[in-house]
């Protein structure tokens, strides 16, 4: 069974993103994608393919794991309250 996760590049507080200070313009820049592709990766209405998630991890500089989250992780912390 293929495990669901969700891609974190997310624009909400604390996110890479942020962090970094970059744009989605930028990051489609480098990518040598479309922002709406870029942008449906950050919203979560596409993922990325597994090199797309690596290339974007090296861009970023950082380990491809920080980008995604298990689905089922986001699930139980949300019913414990703890929404991060």
């Amino acid at each position: 069974m293929r495990k669901k996760v969700k891609f974190k590049l997310v624009p909400e507080k604390g996110s890479l993103q942020q962090e970094k200070g970059l744009t989605q313009t930028w990051l489609s820049d480098q990518l040598g994608k479309s922002y709406n592709m870029v942008n449906a990766y950050v919203q979560n209405r596409q993922q990325p393919r597994l090199e797309v998630l690596f290339e974007i991890a090296r861009i970023l500089d950082v380990n491809a794991k920080e980008l995604i989250e298990d689905i089922n992780n986001i699930k139980r912390n949300n019913r414990s309250g703890d929404v991060s």
